[in-house]
């Protein structure tokens, strides 16, 4: 049951931040923590875009966004990439979405949260493109990038929980990696997401190495400076 005391509490928020900087996590965490202090009744997270509440035909958008917020009730519904539900053209049915997602964080508000999330710059478009979305949104949480320390602390907490070990000259290796990508970063460039595929790079190489000879189960926890020399940037 939810805290009665909290249904004057506007709890509804807007995550700035580039992808991988944590915002889903965060999302987590906070449902988990307002269950345990009685604000939700059940600390769920929906997390959703664009396709899971917009529908293609007249009439549909509705339906389908009202079944997400019923899922979410109780906890958060969390929606990525919430800008791309505005500023579609006439004929989109994006703001149908908005609408019915308006009424429920008026009606709704004792025991259920909105999160919007998505690229800052496109963030601050879509709730300045309407004056419900002003009012009901007054959270905002920048999610800045990760810097070189970060993202290196990243990739040994990956090793770390698949159980590899990284030799000396390939943390430096690493590092030297990690810097390259944050001096080149471009769009395409990701946080998180970023380290978690140069690990798995890294990793498909030592097996590509390792699978050239016999390997004890220590030469199989190893990643050595051959796994990480050619991805230097």
């Amino acid at each position: 049951m939810a805290n009665k005391n909290s249904k004057d509490i506007n709890l509804h928020m807007c995550f700035y931040g580039n992808p991988g900087t944590g915002k889903t996590t965060i999302a987590r965490i906070l449902a988990r923590i307002y269950k345990d202090i009685g604000v939700l009744s059940k600390g769920q997270v929906v997390e959703v875009d664009r396709a899971g509440l917009v529908a293609e035909y007249i009439g549909q958008t509705a339906i389908k966004t009202t079944k997400k917020i019923n899922e979410a009730k109780g906890g958060i519904l969390f929606i990525d990439e919430a800008y791309t539900l505005s500023n579609r053209g006439d004929n989109d049915f994006g703001q149908e979405a908005i609408d019915t997602l308006l009424k429920a964080m008026e009606d709704n508000r004792e025991d259920f949260i909105v999160i919007v999330a998505g690229y800052p710059d496109l963030m601050n478009m879509f709730i300045n493109s309407n004056p419900g979305l002003q009012s009901r949104f007054n959270k905002y949480i920048m999610f800045p990038d990760y810097n070189a320390k970060e993202m290196f602390e990243i990739f040994k907490g990956m090793c770390e929980k698949y159980e590899y070990v990284l030799e000396t000259d390939a943390e430096q290796e690493l590092s030297a990696i990690i810097d390259g990508i944050i001096e080149n970063k471009d769009e395409k460039f990701a946080n998180a997401r970023t380290i978690r595929n140069l690990f798995e790079t890294v990793i498909t190489k030592q097996a590509s190495r390792l699978a050239e000879g016999d390997c004890s189960e220590d030469d199989m926890k190893l990643l050595t400076v051959e796994d990480f020399g050619f991805l230097k940037a």
